[in-house]
C-alpha cells in the first residue's frame, strides 16, 4: 500500500483530497502546517506527496526541497489555486512529478497519483534487482547446513584476522575460491585488493609475468613497466589456484616471495617490498605431489600454516536441495524469470546422484533449468539427459546401507537387458558373457522365465 502525505492550509480542500485518495486504497497522513510537513518528511518516507504551492511560513516549494533532499524517490506533487508558468517551472526544476491547477479533476487527481505511485514503485523494484544482482555476483555467500562445512567455516573465520597463509585442498567444483573469497573478506584486508591467477593455465614464462611483472624493455614487446598479481595484491591477498602445477622454478621463486617479502620484477635487479597474504588451492592430493617431486615440501609447509579440506558435495548430501532452491532464486533473478519450485522428482534425481563436478555441477544443472522452465518451476524436463537416467548409473546406497557388488551387478544386467528390449543374446553379447552364464545369473535373480 503506497503511502502519501497531503497538505494543505485550507480544511476543506485538504478533506476532499483525503476522502478521494483513501477510496483509492492508499494509506494517508494529512497535515495543514507547511511546517509540520517538514517534520513529517524528515521521519517518515512517503511515497508520494501531494503539496498545496501557498502557504503561510513554510510553501509547497520548501516542503518539495526537503522531501527530494531527505528521499530521492519520492515523488511530489503540487497543487495550487494560483498557478503561473514560472512557478510551474520553478516546481519541475526541483524535482516536482506533477503540478496540479485548483479548482482540479478527481479523474485526474487520482491519474497523476497513480502515475507518480507506479513510478516510485518501479524505481523501488529496480534497485531491489539490482542489490540482488550484485548480492549474488559480488558477495561471498557460502550456503551449507552440513556440519563439517559450518565447523570449516567457522575454523576460517577463525584464522582470517591472523593474517597467516592458508592452503585448501578439494575436488574442482567444491568452493576452494568461495572459501578464499570468505577468507579475505573476513580479515583485517578485507579493504585491500584480491587477486587470483590459476597456477595451470599459463606456461612458465607467462606465469611468471603475470606473478611477478617486468621492467620497460625486459623482452621484445615489453614497452612499459608492468606489476605483477604479487605487487597488485600489496595490502589483500593472493589467491593462487592450482598451485601444485607451477613448475619447479616458479616454486622456488614463490617461496623466496614469501619468505623474504619482496619480489623482483622480470628483467629487474631490484628488490621490491611487497606484503601479501596468499591463500593455495589445489584439487590434486598434495602429498603425492610432493612423493613424486613435482612440489616442494619446503613451499608446502609456507603455504600450509591452516589446511582446509573442502569435502565433495556427495558427502554432503543434506546441501543438495539447499544449494538448488539457492541458484533457483540466483538466476531467476539474474534471467528475470518467476521461478520458485523444484519438482519433488528433480529433488529425488539430484539427491541420488554423485555429482562429479561438485557445487559447480548442480549450479550448471540449475541454471540450464531455469533458463528451459517454461513455468515456474523446475522438472525433469529440463534437466540433462543423462541426469534423468541416473538409477542405473549411479552407486548409492540403499536403506541407509553400501550395496553389495552382486546386488550392483543385477542391477547393471537388468538396466542393459532393458535397453536392448530383453534381447538376451545381444544383451550377453554388451555384458561379454555366453547366453547360458546370462541365464544362470537371470535364475538367481528369479528372472529366467521372463522379465
Amino acid at each position: 500500500m503506497a503511502k502519501l502525505l497531503i497538505v494543505d492550509d485550507e480544511k476543506i480542500a485538504l478533506k476532499n483530497l483525503e476522502h478521494i485518495l483513501k477510496n483509492e486504497g492508499y494509506e494517508i497522513v494529512t497535515t495543514q502546517s507547511g511546517q509540520n510537513a517538514l517534520k513529517l518528511v524528515e521521519e517518515q518516507f512517503f511515497d508520494v506527496v501531494l503539496s498545496d504551492l501557498r502557504m503561510e511560513k513554510v510553501d509547497g516549494m520548501q516542503i518539495l526541497k526537503r522531501a527530494k533532499e531527505r528521499h530521492p524517490d519520492c515523488e511530489v506533487i503540487i497543487i495550487t489555486g494560483c498557478a503561473t508558468l514560472e512557478s510551474a517551472v520553478d516546481a519541475m526544476k526541483l524535482g516536482a512529478f506533477h503540478y496540479i491547477s485548483k479548482p482540479f479533476k478527481l479523474d485526474e487527481v487520482r491519474r497523476v497519483v497513480h502515475e507518480a505511485q507506479e513510478k516510485v514503485r518501479l524505481k523501488n523494484e529496480n534497485s531491489l534487482l539490482r542489490e540482488q544482482i550484485e548480492n549474488f555476483q559480488g558477495r561471498v555467500k557460502i550456503i551449507t547446513q552440513s556440519q563439517v562445512m559450518l565447523d570449516l567455516l567457522g575454523t576460517a573465520r577463525q584464522v582470517a584476522p591472523t593474517d597467516c597463509n592458508v592452503l585448501i585442498s578439494g575436488e574442482s567444483g567444491t568452493g576452494k575460491e568461495l572459501f578464499a573469497k570468505f577468507i579475505h573478506h573476513h580479515s583485517v584486508r578485507a579493504n585491500g585488493p584480491l587477486m587470483a591467477i590459476n597456477c595451470g593455465a599459463f606456461q612458465e614464462d607467462l606465469l611468471a609475468n603475470e606473478l611477478f611483472g617486468h621492467e620497460k624493455g625486459a623482452f621484445t614487446g615489453a614497452e612499459s613497466v608492468k606489476k605483477g598479481l604479487i605487487e597488485m595484491a600489496s595490502g589483500g591477498t593472493l589467491f593462487l589456484d592450482e598451485v601444485t602445477e607451477m613448475s619447479p622454478t616458479m616454486q622456488v621463486k614463490l617461496l623466496r616471495v614469501i619468505q623474504e617479502r619482496e619480489l623482483i620484477r622480470v628483467g629487474g635487479t631490484h628488490a621490491l617490498p611487497v606484503d601479501v597474504r596468499f591463500v593455495a588451492a589445489a584439487n590434486r592430493d598434495f602429498h603425492d605431489a610432493i612423493g613424486n617431486g613435482s612440489f616442494r615440501q619446503d613451499l608446502y609447509f609456507r603455504l600450509n600454516v591452516i589446511g582446509l579440506h573442502i569435502p565433495p558435495l556427495s558427502d554432503r548430501k543434506d546441501d543438495i536441495a539447499l544449494l538448488a532452491y539457492f541458484f533457483v532464486k540466483k538466476y531467476s533473478v539474474l534471467m528475470k524469470k518467476e521461478i520458485t519450485e523444484i519438482g519433488s522428482d528433480v529433488l529425488a534425481l539430484l539427491a541420488n546422484y554423485d555429482f562429479p563436478g561438485n557445487v559447480r555441477e548442480l549450479e550448471n544443472i540449475i541454471e540450464r533449468g531455469v533458463a528451459l522452465s517454461p513455468g515456474k518451476s523446475i522438472e525433469v524436463a529440463q534437466l540433462p539427459e543423462d541426469l534423468r537416467e541416473l538409477d542405473i548409473r549411479t552407486f548409492r546406497k540403499k536403506q541407509g546401507r553400501i550395496p553389495t557388488l552382486e546386488e550392483q551387478e543385477g542391477e547393471y544386467i537388468k538396466w542393459v537387458l532393458t535397453e536392448v528390449g530383453w534381447n538376451r543374446t545381444l544383451a550377453a553379447q554388451i555384458l561379454g558373457i555366453d547366453r547360458v552364464s546370462l541365464w544362470r545369473k537371470l535364475k538367481k535373480m528369479g528372472l529366467a522365465e521372463g522379465e
